[in-house]
């Protein structure tokens, strides 16, 4: 959690890399902009809000700006932009956080996101692989299962993702859901399966950049799978980047 003013950021984010032998790699959730968790900043509105203008070129100036803001804090990804498309209305956690539930729509807003942040000195995150749209369960509380075929997915989930995959976009988060049509083994989520992050994404669509995992203390890990034992699945499964909450447990493990 950010310190409340710009200043605080940065003498954080700085002790931090004083501290450290190497160079530290830093994420913060800035999806509505910087100014969203620091005082000061820029907030924006939602994906859904900026899809609605109808022109790419205010999501290209969104990543921008965030990666100006992000930067001028510090921080090198501003875990952004949704790629998944949001086709279910009952959606608790997606939902307007999508650019909309047209693919070719997000792919279209999804990619100019990432050319506005990485063309400014940041790094894209494009989020939930291989698609968090189509769930009527928030992940932070329990486990979806997502049982769409394959042909159905490559139709709607993975048309932004392979977009902007396409597009150099340097970084992917995975979902923490269950996906039977690509990895059948059960109650096995995106997260932690070799099918997905490495199968799927890597061999098939040919991501070469950095795989992240969603926070591994959202209930839909920490309530199936113990700590530990998840980040060294998730690390098994082709995962980077390990977004862990109790890094010495999940050091130790690894």
């Amino acid at each position: 959690i950010l310190p409340a003013t710009a200043a605080h950021s940065v003498e954080y984010v700085n002790e931090l890399q004083a501290k450290s032998p190497i160079p530290l790699l830093m994420l913060e959730d800035f999806e509505f902009g910087v100014g969203y968790l620091v005082r000061g900043a820029t907030e924006f509105t939602s994906s859904m809000g900026i899809a609605a203008t109808g022109d790419p070129k205010c999501a290209y100036e969104v990543g921008r700006i965030s990666a100006v803001e992000s930067r001028a804090l510090g921080f090198h990804v501003p875990i952004a932009p949704i790629l998944d498309v949001n086709v279910n209305p009952n959606n608790p956690i997606i939902n307007i956080r999508s650019f909309g539930e047209d693919p070719e729509k997000v792919a279209e807003f999804g990619l100019a996101y990432v050319r506005g942040v990485q063309e400014h000195g940041a790094l894209a995150c494009g989020k939930h692989f291989p698609g968090h749209g189509d769930t009527d369960t928030d992940t932070h509380l329990k486990l979806p299962v997502v049982a769409h075929d394959m042909e159905r997915m490559r139709r709607v989930e993975l048309v932004p993702f392979k977009r902007c995959i396409d597009g150099g976009v340097a970084m992917i988060m995975s979902a923490h859901i269950v996906f039977p049509a690509v990895d059948p083994t059960p109650g096995v989520p995106g997260t932690l399966s070799r099918r997905i992050l490495t199968g799927l994404l890597r061999e098939e669509l040919g991501f070469k950049g950095i795989v992240c995992t969603d926070a591994m203390g959202m209930k839909s890990i920490a309530d199936n799978f113990p700590h530990g034992e998840a980040e060294v699945r998730a690390a098994e499964a082709g995962a980077d980047f390990i977004l862990c909450i109790d890094a010495k447990k999940a050091f130790d493990a690894l």
